[in-house]
């Protein structure tokens, strides 16, 4: 990810993020920061400290017309950052979600956001109780045009709206409301945005959801996504999209880790174009056995992608397509990929002769229970793992909640590290450039955060290494 290039900062004609604060009340509780107010209520020397030309604070320089959140916060009811106002997030903020609102809390995004979390101070959006649900998502709108989620954690999301919630009222997501909102959604075809290094997890419905834009995910983990009522995709993808997805784990997607598909809300929406390469799925898709839809990767519609060199770890079926309305298979690029199962049914599932399945030679898979076990270095399965059991119920064979504990990277000489496509071409070899990360003046160029994000280069391994 990282590049030399020179930054310069720059600045530019206020954005009335100001006037916009003025008419929003406080969604805040006792010291916490307001926030439509771009300096935190100017408690802890966060103040503009005089200047007309930037927002400053013991951070960085940003901006004039920016929104800056400097420290933690708690919302009690939803926040919009206005079309054309850039919201910046300083690191080890978290903003904490209040639960049990009339209306679920969104963060509906009609400008642009960026999320600036390190290894070591990580930016957070949670909730009080910590529970699946308790609020909706960061929804963002058409003309939204950048969004930087880096070392950013978004948990116990997805919560349906109402027609009083933000994500409704600005015509966002889906009309009328059918479920809860994706923790994560993007819809602008000509918008950019970059996940990286993130952790999404405990989310009611969809983690992620796009309907338009370029961007990239990588270095990121997915765990327990979804409900046996609504289902969940870890990554659910639509037309109008160009996407680099790498080096990404996916834990408890209940019906699949990738939904891809070029239905889109328009008919003028281009195609999609993905290359998907080097992720790592871990006990997907145990939701939908009856109707046979779902499991570890789905494609439908004329989807096209390049999907190769993932690891596909005791899921239901291995990657599958509708009877009518398929994948492009003709310009796809559907492997190699590895695919093991400790199990019979599992055998069962991912072998030719299974319902809808894509088949490919050049695909690994166990021909017998636990052939080819890629060695994880830190990993317990349920005894009791049912990959068909349809509830969320441990006892009867759903998958164990995640374990911070665990690691998916393979150890030596597992037959994992070996043998996938060394010519994967990404879409955006050198990455995708955020200006709204350009436009940053850091006060420490230890803190410095460079504007360029792409995903990593392919590896002939298969799954990703965290």
């Amino acid at each position: 990810m990282k590049k030399n290039y020179m930054k310069k900062f720059s600045t530019y004609a206020c954005l009335a993020a100001m006037a916009t604060a003025a008419i929003f009340a406080t969604s805040c509780e006792n010291d916490n920061i307001n926030p439509y107010d771009y300096t935190g209520g100017g408690s802890n020397n966060n103040t503009n400290q005089g200047s007309t030309e930037v927002v400053k604070t013991q951070l960085a320089e940003y901006p004039v017309g920016s929104l800056v959140w400097t420290k933690d916060t708690t919302l009690t009811e939803s926040v919009k950052i206005p079309e054309g106002t850039s919201l910046y997030i300083e690191p080890g903020v978290t903003v904490t979600c209040k639960s049990g609102t009339q209306v679920p809390i969104e963060i509906v995004v009609l400008g642009n956001l960026y999320c600036m979390g390190t290894k070591d101070k990580p930016v957070a959006f949670v909730s009080d109780t910590r529970k699946a649900n308790d609020w909706g998502g960061i929804i963002c709108g058409f003309k939204c045009e950048e969004v930087v989620l880096s070392h950013t954690e978004v948990a116990y999301a997805g919560a349906t709206p109402t027609e009083s919630s933000l994500s409704y009222q600005n015509a966002l997501f889906k009309t009328p409301i059918d479920g809860g909102v994706p923790a994560f959604h993007f819809c602008n075809v000509n918008g950019k945005f970059a996940m990286a290094n993130c952790y999404f997890h405990d989310i009611q419905n969809d983690a992620t959801y796009f309907t338009g834009g370029q961007g990239v995910i990588y270095n990121s983990l997915f765990a327990n996504t979804g409900n046996a009522a609504d289902g969940g995709e870890a990554i659910n993808v639509k037309a109008g999209c160009k996407l680099d997805v790498a080096n990404n784990v996916i834990y408890d997607a209940c019906t699949n880790a990738f939904k891809l598909s070029n239905s889109g809300n328009s008919e003028t929406i281009p195609l999609t174009q993905i290359t998907v390469y080097n992720n790592t799925m871990v006990n997907c898709g145990w939701r939908r056995t009856k109707n046979k839809k779902g499991g570890s990767v789905w494609l439908e519609k004329a989807s096209a992608p390049v999907f190769a060199n993932n690891l596909v770890y005791d899921c239901r079926y291995g990657m599958k397509q509708p009877k009518k309305d398929g994948a492009n298979l003709k310009d796809a690029c559907v492997a190699p990929n590895y695919y093991y199962a400790s199990t019979q049914t599992g055998v069962d599932q991912m072998a030719k002769t299974a319902d809808l399945i894509i088949w490919n030679d050049n695909d690994i898979k166990s021909q017998v229970p636990g052939q080819l076990d890629p060695l994880f270095k830190a990993f317990t399965q349920n005894p009791a793992m049912n990959i068909n059991c349809e509830v969320d119920d441990a006892s009867k064979g759903a998958p164990l909640p995640y374990d911070r504990n665990w690691n998916f990277n393979v150890q030596a000489g597992s037959p994992a590290l070996s043998g996938g496509k060394a010519d994967i071409a990404r879409i955006f070899e050198y990455g995708l450039a955020f200006f709204g990360m350009k436009r940053i003046l850091f006060a420490n160029s230890a803190n410095d955060q460079n504007y360029y994000f792409a995903a990593p280069a392919p590896s002939t391994r298969f799954g990703a290494q965290l």
